[in-house]
């Protein structure tokens, strides 16, 4: 039989690991002493760590953005990204992979940040792109890209994709940097 000692850290990590937290609750925890802390050091000491967790996850989800009630994250932060000036709901699912971002073109009629109602539930991978406004108990599905508003009690799927049938055969290999500079050498007639 397997003995561990406690020198190893061997039980220590698995306490901890018994322990933790899922990332949306430390997220959401980070999150709020961070904004509400009134202590100044302490306040850019939570910031620091919640910047940290965001980078970990490779996710940007501003502390000007105002998130109604604590989201759920099914996957974590993973590549979440969240406008400064976006709003979002009570307790709204978003999975990996999601933007909520703004529109900055100058005089572009959806120039400005989304708006989430309570309760939405956000696919991997769906944009949410521009001043559009998303009603409650909204469902957007995986990939979905949202330009326009969608009314409460809604779903939002893409289309069924588009076939191109090609009449001659594609090279579909992979070619690094140095390999493409010397296939056009060879041949720079077809480039």
């Amino acid at each position: 039989m397997l003995q561990l000692s406690n020198s190893d850290g061997v039980l220590a990590s698995l306490r901890k690991f018994m322990n933790r937290k899922s990332s949306s609750e430390y997220f959401w925890k980070l999150r709020n002493k961070a904004k509400t802390t009134k202590c100044k050091l302490l306040r850019y000491y939570y910031s620091y760590r919640y910047l940290m967790l965001m980078r970990r996850f490779n996710a940007s989800v501003p502390l000007s953005a105002k998130i109604g009630e604590k989201p759920f994250f099914p996957h974590g932060l993973n590549g979440i990204f969240i406008s400064q000036e976006a709003v979002i709901g009570k307790n709204c699912v978003i999975f990996q992979q999601v933007t909520i971002g703004s529109n900055t073109l100058k005089g572009h009629s959806k120039s400005g940040s989304p708006v989430l109602g309570d309760h939405v539930y956000i696919g991997a991978g769906a944009k949410i792109i521009g001043k559009v406004k998303i009603g409650a108990n909204v469902r957007i599905g995986a990939n979905a890209v949202v330009v326009k508003d969608i009314g409460d009690n809604c779903t939002v799927v893409m289309s069924s994709p588009r076939i191109i049938v090609h009449h001659e055969k594609k090279d579909n290999a992979f070619y690094g940097v140095s390999d493409s500079n010397a296939r056009i050498a060879e041949n720079p007639v077809n480039h």
